[in-house]
């Protein structure tokens, strides 16, 4: 193999303050990198690192569709126990700007679990218990 994994995966958004805040306040990532000549941020929760973008708001702004859309079709992460999964779904209900799409429920037949939601700045997120899978 030629490559060892992700170095980092960059995310255009619609509000870079409101998703930098969405990890960094709401999911506890640590906030590594700002310039704000770009715009971007860098955030990271020790394990993943996300580069975020700023959109151009000058310009019109096409939102996601998982349907039609070529690339991302959203960034899934993982938890380690259901009752994290329970309470942080809690927190991302009463979170500005959160579109849910689905509660946490079951993956599959189960046992694991899952919800699904988009955060304040366009991205489509899964959070995922794998229930020891």
């Amino acid at each position: 193999m030629t490559t060892k994994g992700i170095n980092h995966l960059g995310l255009t958004v619609r509000d870079l303050d409101q998703t930098t805040a969405f990890f960094t306040e709401l999911l506890g990532w640590k906030l590594q990198a700002r310039d704000d000549a770009y715009p971007r941020t860098t955030v990271s929760d020790g394990t993943a690192r996300l580069t975020l973008w700023q959109a151009d708001r000058t310009r019109p702004m096409t939102e996601f569709d998982r349907k039609t859309n070529i690339g991302l079709h959203h960034v899934a992460l993982e938890v380690e126990s259901e009752e994290e999964l329970l309470d942080l779904a809690a927190r991302i209900r009463t979170w500005p700007g959160i579109t849910i799409e689905f509660e946490p429920e079951f993956l599959g037949g189960g046992p694991r679990k899952h919800m699904m939601f988009t955060e304040p700045g366009g991205i489509r997120l899964e959070i995922i218990w794998p229930a020891g899978a």
